[in-house]
């Protein structure tokens, strides 16, 4: 069973819709010393985490609920020895838990596959296990789409480390495997960490598993999860948790992440997985998952390709620094650099993960997902998403704390210590010099040389011939384009929107009015950008992508950009420059008319694909040059189109996108261009109509000024934008498609 087979796509609905806001625990024994009374104290905090847990309206079927626990020797060797099993020590066998189909041909299919898979890999497949289960616990809507559980155990090649080592190599068994058989989910496949979870409700998991509630099964480490599905179906596979992390809120940029994960992949290069086994893995991302699943994937895929895992949570989730007065330099180096090849997973999160040897907590940076912990005087932490999920006796409680937007909290149980943010991130803020290589490599826009050439300048009539062609109104100039560049802000109206939908209109839309922006799935407040501007970026990186997998100074050889709303003095900066490892090419978006529009996008993807060929890692999409015989192909059309195509063809991270078009005039019509993979926009006909309400005398100001404030606006209309969505950096918008087309 894939994720996300779970229903079928028929009328509105969509599985990428898919959110959940859930309850989250974990408690570790600081000194890794095992006990079953961590697994016991696990499933009791599940159990007062039930007002945090959807259920069916007959009450008797859950949401989702599961628990994240280390790999128990004393149990295992214990169950398996009847059944002819024989496990060699700690961590010298993987044991993975198996979804499989109730019909037995099928399933014994499966079973068969995942043998010779694990005898390609050069590795002995030992048996399996039936996991006991008691179904009549379960309400009846679990039970008909129950799946056989079972448990597959695999030994440890002498010549393979204990650890993630082996894990790597059980990693590609379940790649290669879930490509091979569609029928099967693998909730886990580990030497390190298991998970058990299913459609139940809270106090169903303990009475499901007996496993669980065996004395002999004990763990260092325990994760829950009571999943409360918004706007979704519940499923077997679906609840956490996920191989690595639980998680309690919403992805909203999950679109973009994905698609830039997709094509990232053909620019990243592992030192740890090379060649056929790195292919084997691809793609990394499951793109039929929840949001909170494809997260998983992409730091699983990052933490397996040799990256540590509180790193690679970091990157993802990186804590507010831009705007961030009390960051010292070298973390603020240490981000910047990661940000010039991977966006943040925007939306409010509490995210807890595991890979059995630590357990570690973050916050998404505006904090907008509650997660508070005690440490107790016998070496215990206790986190939820609230407090009063244990009873502790006052004075056991040593620490009293909760995490702090965008910061991280890190149990090392090798080492039995906790580990603050602060300590945490300036271990990894030293590793390298960051700082230099940015100074090095890193080039921002305003650095640029002006290049001794003229900006293309139009005529009062042809200015107006460029409007019609563009469909602007009379209105629009007045009262959209006046008012920003007078006022440096956007108009202010009465809220909502009382103008017909565009496909139900009697006049011409252009493309942007067919689009609307969706609001957050998951009860999620909207950001204040304006009081709240520390947590937002407007900066952008433009050019080819560096190997996220492996640390070096190239990486960082981006152009920065501050604001993506350009000037014609920005643009032929960009068209000019002569730095080295950039190389600029210019795409015309214009075709003749009465031809067919379907045939010049086709050509222009060719067109694009020979300048990336070529070396180009920036491209212009320009569309001046309209005349009586020319026109415009819509920008939002190109844009889109253009998105996929190198996403399809993993290229979409080797070039940046630059549009200087005459067509968007609006903030919306800027956010969906941002919103459909645009790195920056020069809009040139805009600004050309500001010099003419300045020449007729509609607008007392200079025209340098109007334009850098006509543009602030539309600037700051994006972030509004974002932020009602619950996204705080223009980084993580771009490319997130966030936007339903109606009609």
């Amino acid at each position: 069973m894939k994720e996300g087979n779970v229903v079928q796509q028929r009328g509105l609905y969509r599985s990428e819709f898919e959110h959940d806001n859930c309850g989250i625990g974990a408690i570790v024994n600081i000194k890794g010393q095992k006990s079953h009374d961590t697994v016991a104290n696990a499933l009791k905090i599940v159990e007062n985490l039930e007002h945090r847990a959807g259920k069916d309206a007959e009450g008797k079927t859950g949401d989702g609920v599961g628990i994240l626990l280390q790999v128990s020797h004393r149990f295992f060797s214990k169950v398996c020895k009847p059944l002819g099993i024989f496990l060699r020590s700690e961590r010298d066998y993987g044991v993975g838990m198996f979804f499989f189909p109730q019909d037995e041909l099928k399933r014994n299919q499966a079973k068969k596959i995942f043998e010779v898979i694990v005898k390609k890999e050069g590795m002995n497949f030992l048996g399996w296990r039936e996991v006991p289960v008691k179904a009549d616990v379960l309400g009846s809507r679990a039970v008909e789409c129950m799946p056989c559980i079972m448990q597959g155990f695999i030994e440890r090649p002498k010549k393979v480390e204990q650890g993630v080592d082996f894990d790597r190599k059980l990693y590609i068994v379940r790649r290669v495997f879930e490509q091979s058989a569609d029928d099967t989910y693998v909730a886990s496949l580990s030497s390190r960490t298991i998970a058990y979870k299913g459609m139940f409700l809270v106090d169903q998991l303990r009475l499901f598993f007996p496993d669980l509630q065996d004395p002999d099964y004990d763990s260092a480490i325990a994760l829950v999860h009571s999943r409360f599905s918004t706007n979704t179906n519940p499923s077997w596979e679906r609840a956490h948790p996920n191989r690595f992390i639980v998680h309690n809120g919403e992805i909203n940029t999950i679109r973009g992440n994905t698609d830039k994960m997709r094509a990232r992949e053909e620019n990243m290069e592992s030192e740890c997985m090379k060649g056929k086994d790195f292919m084997k893995v691809l793609p990394a991302i499951n793109s039929s998952g929840s949001d909170s699943a494809m997260l998983d994937n992409a730091i699983e895929f990052m933490v397996m390709s040799g990256m540590d895992l509180p790193l690679a949570v970091m990157i993802a989730i990186p804590e507010p620094w831009a705007n961030n007065r009390n960051l010292s330099q070298k973390k603020k180096d240490f981000y910047q650099y990661y940000a010039t090849m991977m966006e943040p997973w925007d939306g409010p999160a509490s995210i807890l993960f595991s890979d059995g040897d630590c357990m570690g907590a973050v916050l998404d940076r505006n904090g907008l997902r509650p997660s508070r912990y005690y440490i107790t005087d016998d070496d215990m932490l206790i986190l939820s998403s609230e407090v009063g999920v244990l009873d502790i006796p006052p004075e056991k409680i040593v620490v009293k704390e909760r995490l702090h937007p965008g910061k991280m909290l890190l149990v090392d149980i090798k080492k039995g210590k906790v580990i603050d943010d602060e300590e945490l991130k300036e271990t990894y803020a030293s590793r390298q010099p960051y700082g230099e290589w940015l100074d090095n490599n890193l080039i921002e826009l305003k650095d640029l040389k002006i290049p001794n050439q003229k900006v293309p300048a139009y005529t009062a009539e042809e200015c107006r011939r460029l409007q019609k062609a563009f469909g602007y109104s009379y209105e629009e100039v007045k009262t959209s384009i006046l008012n920003m560049a007078k006022n440096g802000a956007e108009g202010t109206a009465a809220m909502g929107i009382d103008a017909p939908l565009a496909v139900l209109s009697d006049m011409h839309q252009n493309l942007f009015g067919y689009f609307k922006q969706r609001f957050a799935q998951v009860t999620n407040p909207p950001i204040d950008a304006i009081r709240e501007k520390v947590v937002t970026s407007t900066t952008v990186y433009i050019g080819e992508d560096g190997n996220l997998l492996e640390e070096k100074a190239e990486n960082c050889k981006m152009l920065k950009v501050n604001n993506p709303i350009l000037t014609e003095t920005d643009l032929l900066k960009i068209k000019n420059m002569k730095e080295d490892g950039f190389k600029v090419a210019e795409i015309p978006t214009i075709y003749y008319k009465n031809s067919s529009l379907e045939k010049a996008i086709d050509y222009l993807f060719i067109e694009v694909d020979r300048a990336i060929r070529e070396g180009a890692n920036i491209l212009i999409l320009s569309d001046r040059g309209v005349d009586e015989y020319h026109v415009a192909m819509p920008s939002l059309l190109v844009l889109s189109g253009l998105q996929q195509h190198l996403v399809r063809t993993k290229k979409r991270t080797s070039v940046g996108i630059v549009l200087e078009t005459g067509e968007p005039r609006e903030v919306h019509h800027f956010a969906t261009l941002i919103g459909y993979g645009a790195c920056a926009i020069n809009p040139y006909l805009a600004h050309e109509s500001i010099k003419q309400l300045i020449d007729t005398d509609m607008l007392q100001k200079d025209y340098y000024a109007a334009v850098d404030d006509y543009n602030n606006a539309v600037l700051s209309g994006i972030v509004k934008i974002a932020s009602k969505m619950g996204i705080s950096t223009i980084q993580s918008y771009q490319g997130a498609k966030i936007f339903e087309a109606i009609g």
